[in-house]
């Protein structure tokens, strides 16, 4: 056995250590203060407990500022809850307490249920915990010790999770003071490291092991984080959230709504089709000369889906029917497209294709269906039905790049228009099971790497990238647009993807300048991808200020008098003639009601009009979210809110316009 340990540190440097030493001796080798600040370590990137023995590798002395930190910190968070819910409530059963995004939980067996009103209690005796600063220590147990141990004091949860450790495994129980767990770890040193930037967030119901079939626990949400800075920031995003979420909003400005009876598909009212249609032409407009839009069936025999590999992978999230009856289609299976791609090679193999006529680029505002779980299920985020704003480019392997970098000018330029500036790009490459041999994903992913290099040149800094390994589509690597909202949130939109599958699978073919069958390169591309959760994102980042262009109702004019309504219609009239959507409110209610009214439902501009406007044909004009008034003349008035209504791409055209007849 060898009497040293060789370590290399981040700085290149290599030292030997004596066999047995911890990661804290190590550190405390560097410095007593870092050590002091080291809560863990790393031996080649995997976290350890500061008190295990260190291996031959690269180590890394994780503090509590190191971004790593954060889990531990959140997976000794419920810890610690734990055990103060135990302290609390003698004979409540622990069960599993894991970290999830953005924080931890932790279900329990009691016999009545915990309430929010039980949360602050708990947070109290958590801070208790805390303050005591006891040590975290580890032993290994047998399998028997620790069923007998868990059995004696009640916990049979734990006797359930023993058994389920694969033989072999070390069964770790990790102690702070006398409280024990079973658990994996690793942790931080002691419970005083956690701080006390942390909150209770809820209480729900679970399933023991998620089967309906078990029985209901008590689960505890929290969240924790290094700095008490950090937490605030993350709580008012959670506030602004919440006054931002869509379905609140939809109701408010009566856009849309949801029912039983139609699980997961959008009931659009007038105004939120028209916003739906407002996008829809938008990106109509930003396709033309390019594209080729086209429509391909909604239904299609399981065939088809068997070809493209959809039926293998993808069908028990298909909506399927079989048809029964006297004509020629007994007993065949059909199923509504889950998504556009099949139907567009088709339409692409009508047909003989010369390489001259490449790319060849098909696009679909396609309805498509997909079946998600109910439990997924969230307002226009999550839905079983949405429009793709889809296409297809079919193209020879030399056009590729350059293919990827039109769709990449065209995607950033459209989330420029609705006041996204910050964006990530990311590429996701190959992953372990994958379709297409190793030099197909070579040369496309050697593209890819130097158009994602050219994206990041070209916006001198302005768009992040980076990559993704492994996380490629099974068919071809892909990049992904991320795009970052108003109060920092990150939403995954965009999307371009390289398909080794379908040409191949199909069959599909163009005549290359040899008079040669050759396999086109599919590139498949999305800019919002579902229009409905793109819209849901918009009323979100706009907490349903819509910018002027996009909002269903543009204006409404209310007058302060009868006397005033003559002048009023006429004033509706002239911005309807210049192309503005326009509602009167010419009600016998006070101004200030109408103002507030048609605020909650988020109309962007009231004009206000009265005897004085009506005798110098001016206009008052309050802006949503303002107490500020406008005056100006009818004719400024028109000018001005016509311009703001225009879409940012119309407005371009007419700028170039312009500009050559200069």
């Amino acid at each position: 056995m060898s009497q040293s340990v060789s370590l290399t540190f981040p700085d290149g440097s290599v030292r030997s250590f004596a066999a047995g030493t911890t990661g804290r001796d190590v550190a405390e080798s560097i410095s007593k203060s870092l050590a002091k600040k080291s809560v863990a370590i790393a031996i080649d990137a995997t976290v350890r407990d500061l008190s295990d023995p260190v291996t031959d590798g690269k180590i890394e002395i994780v503090t509590r500022t190191d971004d790593r930190a954060l889990e531990l910190i959140r997976h000794d968070a419920a810890h610690v809850m734990a055990e103060a819910v135990q302290e609390l409530w003698p004979g409540t059963q622990v069960t599993i307490g894991p970290v999830i995004e953005n924080g931890f939980y932790y279900d329990f067996a009691k016999n009545e249920p915990f309430t929010p009103d039980d949360l602050p209690v708990i947070e109290k005796k958590m801070r208790e915990i805390i303050q005591r600063n006891a040590p975290f220590t580890k032993q290994i147990w047998s399998r028997e010790k620790a069923k007998e141990v868990f059995a004696a004091k009640g916990e049979r949860y734990k006797v359930e999770l023993v058994d389920a450790i694969p033989e072999g495994q070390d069964l770790k129980i990790y102690y702070q003071g006398d409280w024990f767990d079973l658990c994996r770890g690793p942790h931080m040193a002691s419970t005083g490291q956690i701080g006390t930037a942390f909150k209770l967030m809820k209480v729900a119901g679970a399933y023991w092991r998620g089967d309906s079939n078990n029985p209901m626990l008590t689960r505890i949400y929290g969240t924790a984080f290094a700095e008490q800075a950090d937490l605030d920031n993350y709580l008012h995003i959670l506030a602004e959230a919440e006054k931002r979420d869509h379905r609140r909003l939809g109701r408010e400005m009566d856009l849309f709504h949801f029912q039983e009876e139609g699980p997961g598909v959008v009931f659009w009212h007038g105004k939120g089709w028209r916003i739906f249609q407002t996008l829809v032409s938008y990106m109509r407009r930003r396709l033309e000369g390019d594209y080729q839009e086209v429509n391909a069936p909604q239904v299609l025999d399981k065939s088809l889906w068997e070809t493209s590999g959809h039926w293998g992978w993808y069908r028990d999230n298909m909506f399927k029917v079989t048809v029964a009856g006297d004509d020629t289609d007994d007993d065949r299976v059909f199923a509504l497209k889950p998504m556009n791609c099949p139907g567009h090679i088709q339409i692409f193999k009508h047909g003989l294709k010369s390489y001259r006529e490449l790319p060849i680029r098909l696009a679909e505002f396609g309805a498509v269906h997909r079946y998600e779980p109910s439990g997924a299920l969230h307002g226009l985020m999550r839905v079983r039905g949405f429009t793709q704003d889809d296409a297809h480019i079919f193209c020879t392997d030399e056009q590729m790049a350059a293919e990827c970098l039109k769709i990449n000018d065209l995607i950033l330029s459209v989330y420029e228009d609705f006041g996204f500036k910050e964006i990530v790009v990311k590429l996701s490459t190959r992953p372990e099971k994958r379709v297409g041999s190793d030099d197909l994903w070579d040369r496309a992913e050697s593209v890819m790497l130097d158009v994602l290099k050219t994206i990041e040149a070209q916006s001198e800094g302005r768009i992040k990238t980076g990559i993704l390994p492994g996380e490629g589509a099974f068919y071809g690597p892909k990049f992904e647009y991320t795009l970052k909202d108003a109060i920092g949130r990150e939403w995954q939109c965009g999307t371009t993807q390289v398909d080794f599958n379908l040409p191949e699978r199909f069959g599909a073919f163009y005549i290359d300048q040899h008079s040669e069958k050759t396999q086109p390169v599919m590139i498949h591309r999305a800019i919002c991808g579902s229009m409905e959760r793109f819209l849901g994102i918009l009323i979100e980042n706009f907490a349903g200020h819509m910018p002027l262009w996009v909002s269903p109702l543009q204006v409404v004019v209310a007058t302060i008098t009868s006397e005033a309504d003559a002048y009023g219609e006429e004033v509706a009239e002239a911005l309807r003639d210049a192309g503005l959507n326009v509602e009167t409110d010419f009600r016998n209610e006070k101004i200030n009601y109408k103002i507030r009214e048609h605020s909650v439902t988020k109309v962007p501009v009231i004009i206000v009009c009265g005897k004085k406007e009506a005798e110098e044909r001016s206009v008052n004009i309050r802006r949503l979210g303002s107490q500020a008034q406008t005056s100006m003349s009818l004719e400024e008035a028109i000018a001005s809110l016509s311009l703001e209504a225009t879409a940012p791409d119309i407005l371009r055209k007419r700028e170039a316009k312009r500009a050559r007849a200069a």
